[in-house]
This record gives structure tokens, C-alpha cells and sequence, in this order.
């Protein structure tokens, strides 16, 4: 399978065990915990599967960013947290980061 299909389903797993870690009210109640404990299983076990082609700090940066970015959105859907304009530069700047690194960096192998 593409290494980018199994970053994308680290990353989307990740987001999801995320946004049950908050839904877990500490760990009290048992569907979202289940969640939490599934969601960081599939996702650490792809990110491990990714870093057999991809250099760790591209990979990081790829992961991290974009989790940043859609735990931002779930958190103003599902949670109403809404972000000022610092919080959305920001956040622009991370996806631009994302995208210079995987547009213009030799470090990166496309597969």
C-alpha cells in the first residue's frame, strides 16, 4: 500500500482517538475509551509502517501538522471551540509548512 495512504489513515486515526480522548471524561466512560485506545493502536501502527520509507522528521511534521489542523476542525464542529485569528494564522502557516516540505524537499520519497 502507498506510504501516503497509511500516513493518512495514522493521521485520520489519530484525529478520531483524539477527539474520544475528550469525550472519555478521563477515561470514565468505556465506548469513547475503547476509542482512544483503538484510534492511537492503528494510528501509531501505521506511522511505524510509514517510517520504513520516510525519514522521521518529514514524517512527524506531515503527521503532527495536519492533526493540528483537523483536531481544530472537530473541535469547532463537535465541541463548539472556536479559534481567533492568531490560532488560524497559525494554522495556515503549519499547512503551508506541510506543503512546502512535501512539494519542494528531496527528503521526501513519493511513492
Amino acid at each position: 500500500m502507498n506510504t501516503y495512504i497509511y500516513l493518512a489513515i495514522a493521521v485520520i486515526s489519530e484525529v478520531i482517538a483524539t477527539s474520544a480522548l475528550k469525550s472519555s471524561d478521563g477515561f470514565s466512560k468505556l465506548m469513547p475509551s475503547i476509542a482512544v485506545v483503538l484510534g492511537y493502536g492503528i494510528a501509531f501502527y501505521c506511522l511505524s509502517i510509514v517510517l520504513r520509507t520516510m525519514p522521521v522528521g518529514i514524517t512527524y511534521a506531515i503527521w503532527s501538522g495536519l492533526g493540528v489542523v483537523l483536531i481544530a476542525i472537530v473541535g469547532l464542529l463537535y465541541y463548539g471551540q472556536r479559534l481567533d485569528l492568531p490560532a488560524l494564522l497559525g494554522m495556515c502557516l503549519i499547512v503551508a509548512g506541510v506543503v512546502v516540505i512535501n512539494v519542494f524537499s528531496n527528503s521526501v520519497t513519493h511513492q
